[in-house]
This record gives structure tokens, C-alpha cells and sequence, in this order.
């Protein structure tokens, strides 16, 4: 929380690039440009915020970012809040994967001073361009005390979301992120932060890593699907599989057995390629229902939808976790 002894705030930003950072090229289209420095610069009235300290250690797309970058952005937040010197954090990258890294960050950073993703979805000489007022604020939240404790936040269109609930709902809309069930957490108006729910984090993953976070494969199962990829993951050195399944968790039935010979020799994580809502765990029992499928070893992931289970499964894996400690873990996920 700030400090009494400051006259305000102290905020950390980090970019990592994306489109809030693009600017046209001497080619076609728009690609990576500004620097943290040049965003925050950008940012009319943001030094009446905080006391803003920019740096940019990369400078990629939101869809080039990888588990191992974000492992090492969260061993940065985490040595620079833990300092003292800053009383929040804000990563500023492509929306692509904002939902992404929000979700690792939240799972890797252990401190109570908040950390909030934001970017943007028009690039940064466009008309109307997004990112100024989102990183504006992004940084109200940041610095703001009421954002303690509630782990990584994310915050574009003055609207705050969690970093377990938040998706991108659209391609092109600034109003693109959209969170289910709860829907936003809070916003900023007038420059004024307020939540309307209380702090629900869930407790971070312990820390250290026993091995580098193994591939995970993601298969999204459609109408007819007769489970060649499934077949083909043993022998292309994937450590685990997350299964976006119809419905409330349902294959189709020549996919079942595959799915069990799957399970047998690594974790599979049953997930719901619907925007919302849990993989059901006792309700149907036809084969290839979710009964079925965690019977046969499946592990459901309860509300998470299939990109964050992967991510996951993905981070417990590198845990040297086991399949049942994996399991125990995505029920009180």
C-alpha cells in the first residue's frame, strides 16, 4: 500500500509490445515500436497518478509471447515489488494473450501489491486510438490501495477484470474483454477506482520450478471427430493434453477409448470449448459424457476454460507434480 512518507503512489510498467505499441511500417501494417517510455509519455495526466518508473524487456506480439517469457516478466514483478520501491505493477502488451499472461502472473507473483495487465486494440497512430486512456487506467488501478490483495488484475475500456474470468470476446471492439460469470470486478470512473465485489484470489502456486514446464497439447473437438491427433500425442513429446470438449464435457463415443489410453500414459485435463460455464462431473452417462471420460482418467477443470487449463497444467507439470496431486489441484482450482 502507498506509503504515507510519499506524496503519491509509485508504479512499475513493464512492456513487453503489442499492438498498443505498433506503429505503421516501412512495408504493410503495423508492428511492434513504442518503448515503455513512449507510452508513458504518450499518457496526458499520468504523472499526477504515480511516480512512474518505464521499461520495455521485450518487444514482441501478444501471439509470439511464451510461458518462459512470462516466467521470467513474473520473476521481475516479484523482485521489484518486493522492494518496497513500488506499490503496483502494470504489464503492458498485445491483447491476444492478455488473458494468458493475466493468468500466469496471478499464479506466479506472489505479493499483495497489484499487478494489472493492460493493452490495446488499436494501434497507436489509428483514430481513436485505445492505449493512452487504458494504461491511464491501468495505472489508477495500480496505484490505487484498494487494489491490494486481488492479485493480477486486468483493466482495458475502464472496466477491471480478474485474471480467472477474463476472455476476449471480439477481434476488433475496444470493449473486447468480457469476464463469466461474474463479469467485471470493478472500473474507473473520473479517474476514480472501484470494485464491486471483494478480493477472491486464490492462493499462488509454490514457488521453484523442479523441470522447464513440458508442451502441452490443446485439442478442440468438433462434430465427427474420430481422434487422430489424440492418437498421434505420444510420440510428439508432449508431457500432458487438455481436451476442449462439447458441451458440458462430452466427446464423441469413438473418442472415449482414445481418451483413456491417453490418460494412461500422461495427464488429460477435460475442458468445455463453451464460453462459460464447469465441465459437468455427474450428470450424463452416455460414452464419451463426462462421467465416462473421468472414469476413464480425465481430470475435469472445473470452470476453467481450455486455454487456462492448459497454461495450468502446463505450470504443474514443471512442478513435478503427478497426476493425482494434479488432479487434487484442479478441484480446488
Amino acid at each position: 500500500m502507498p506509503s504515507n512518507s510519499k506524496v503519491k503512489p509509485s508504479v512499475l510498467v513493464l512492456s513487453l509490445g503489442g499492438t498498443i505499441t505498433m506503429m505503421p511500417s516501412a512495408e504493410k501494417g503495423i508492428v511492434p515500436t513504442l518503448t515503455a517510455a513512449d507510452l508513458v509519455r504518450s499518457v496526458e495526466g499520468l504523472d499526477r497518478l504515480a511516480a512512474i518508473t518505464a521499461d520495455s524487456p521485450f518487444q514482441l506480439p501478444g501471439a509470439s509471447l511464451t510461458l518462459d517469457i512470462l516466467s521470467r516478466v513474473a520473476e521481475m514483478l516479484e523482485k521489484a515489488l518486493a522492494s518496497g520501491e513500488y506499490d503496483g505493477a502494470v504489464v503492458v502488451q498485445g491483447t491476444d494473450t492478455i488473458e494468458e499472461t493475466a493468468f500466469v502472473l496471478d499464479h506466479l507473483v506472489r505479493s499483495s501489491r497489484p499487478v494489472v495487465v493492460t493493452g490495446a486494440m488499436r494501434g497507436a497512430s489509428s483514430p481513436g486510438a485505445d492505449g493512452p486512456a487504458n494504461i491511464l487506467a491501468a495505472v489508477a488501478v495500480a496505484a490505487s490501495g484498494a487494489a491490494g490483495g486481488r492479485g493480477t488484475l486486468v483493466v482495458l475500456n475502464d472496466e477491471i477484470h480478474a485474471a480467472r474470468f477474463v476472455r476476449k470476446g471480439d477481434t476488433g471492439l475496444t470493449s473486447a474483454f468480457q469476464s463469466s460469470p461474474l463479469g467485471a470486478v470493478g472500473c474507473v470512473t473520473e479517474g476514480r477506482v472501484t470494485f464491486h465485489v471483494p478480493p477472491f484470489r486464490k492462493a499462488a502456486l509454490p514457488e521453484g520450478m523442479a523441470a522447464a514446464c513440458p508442451p502441452v497439447a490443446l485439442l478442440t473437438i468438433g462434430l465427427g471427430d474420430q481422434g487422430e491427433l489424440l492418437d498421434a500425442l505420444p510420440s510428439l513429446g508432449f508431457g500432458g493434453a487438455v481436451v476442449a470438449a462439447m458441451g458440458a464435457g462430452h466427446v464423441p463415443q469413438v473418442l472415449a477409448p482414445k481418451i483413456e489410453a491417453l490418460a494412461a500414459r500422461m495427464p488429460v485435463v477435460l475442458s468445455s470449448r463453451v464460453m462459460a460455464g464447469p465441465v459437468f462431473t455427474n450428470t450424463y452417462g452416455f460414452a464419451g459424457s463426462e462421467t465416462d471420460l473421468i472414469a476413464k482418467g480425465a481430470i475435469p477443470a472445473g470452470d476453467l476454460g481450455p486455454v487456462k487449463a492448459r497454461l495450468l497444467l502446463q505450470l504443474l507439470l514443471g512442478r513435478g507434480l503427478g497426476v493425482n496431486e494434479i488432479r487434487e489441484h484442479f478441484l480446488s482450482a
